[in-house]
């Protein structure tokens, strides 16, 4: 059959000094397209690169496939970029791989994930939004909301992925530094701040696949080179990460442990309508998985993505995750009684 690709990619901002230098880190490379391009040729399929924006819809429009891998991430800083493009898919009737349009908007919001995840039963750290136009005010109360707080605290932007502004320097342990931490990240991500408490414990991440029932694919730790109570999986530790950290998958966990993230992973999947393949992040403390967010957009770099990592780590090789993604998608739309076409040409 005939499957369309959709993602965005980085591009050159060397004359934009204004914009912080993970803007485009979600975005992806022409190496990761081409790799997802392969493993679909592999399959027997006819691979169109479609990319995102008005070039897709021209695209659509001209001349649809049959099915599509969606990885695009969106463009801007709304939070229901992730959404655009499963948005088009739907209303033009093309059958495409992950989450709708609905769970790729609540889980871009952090909060709103927290949120909706906390009512399936799952622990969260205790957080606060602070929204951009009373930030002064909530930042000056001397018994505002951020008192009910445990430092140290983790400062985020509210809407991004990929952990665009998180920094070692997000992780605050006096109040009185508070407001720095979020007046930079309101300049510099135009957007809401989740401050939350920071979870001491292991830094762990869940991959889920399917849907008929999802199932646990694995579970990686993430474990610091230089042993720390206080590490950050921060943005300038991602981009080091040969050197700062180690993965360790399958992690070593006790049965209980394992049984306890495992089910905590599931029920947030679950509720938050995820599909195909997801990667959900926790901090285990003292037996209690925290939910910290997940990632229904999961990066595909088939050398250093997190979600591969921990693919290989339990003997999957690239083929196989992409293999596998593709086909619990076709097995959804086919229980839904949409028919896809299944020829190779």
């Amino acid at each position: 059959m005939k499957v369309g690709i959709t993602y965005d990619l980085k591009g050159d901002l060397s004359g934009r000094p204004d914009l912080p230098d993970d803007f485009q880190e979600e975005f992806d490379s022409p190496a990761t397209v081409e790799a997802i391009a392969q493993v679909l040729r592999g399959l027997g399929h006819r691979v169109e690169k479609l990319g995102d924006g008005r070039e897709l819809l021209e695209r659509l429009l001209a001349d649809p496939p049959d099915f599509v891998f969606n990885f695009a991430e969106g463009q801007g800083i709304g939070r229901c970029r992730e959404a655009r493009v499963p948005a088009v898919l739907e209303m033009l009737g093309i059958p495409y791989t992950g989450s709708d349009p609905l769970t790729l908007a609540a889980t871009l919001d952090k909060d709103c994930a927290k949120r909706l995840v906390e009512s399936a039963g799952v622990t969260v750290p205790r957080g606060v939004i602070i929204d951009p136009a009373e930030a002064d005010s909530v930042l000056s109360t001397q018994y505002s909301v951020l008192s009910t707080l445990a430092f140290p605290v983790i400062v985020k932007p509210a809407w991004e992925g990929s952990s665009k502004g998180i920094r070692n320097k997000c992780l605050v342990d006096d109040p009185s530094d508070l407001a720095d931490v979020v007046g930079s990240m309101l300049q510099d991500y135009s957007q809401p701040v989740l401050v939350e408490e920071y979870i001491q414990g292991d830094e762990l991440t869940v991959g889920v696949l399917g849907n008929a029932p999802p199932r646990v694919l694995g579970i990686m730790r993430v474990v610091p080179t230089r042993p720390s109570d206080r590490f950050v999986y921060s943005l300038e530790v991602k981009r080091d990460w040969e050197r700062q950290v180690s993965y360790e998958c399958p992690a070593r966990l006790s049965a209980a442990d394992t049984k306890a993230v495992e089910s905590a992973a599931l029920r947030a999947y679950r509720v938050l309508g995820c599909r195909d393949v997801s990667r959900l992040d926790f901090r285990l403390r003292d037996g209690v998985p925290y939910f910290l967010e997940v990632n229904p957009l999961p990066g595909l770099n088939p050398d250093y993505s997190d979600l591969v990592i921990l693919a290989r780590g339990i003997g999957w090789s690239y083929e196989q995750l992409i293999g596998t993604i593709v086909q619990e998608a076709l097995d959804r739309h086919a229980r839904a009684g949409i028919t896809v076409t299944t020829a190779k040409t």
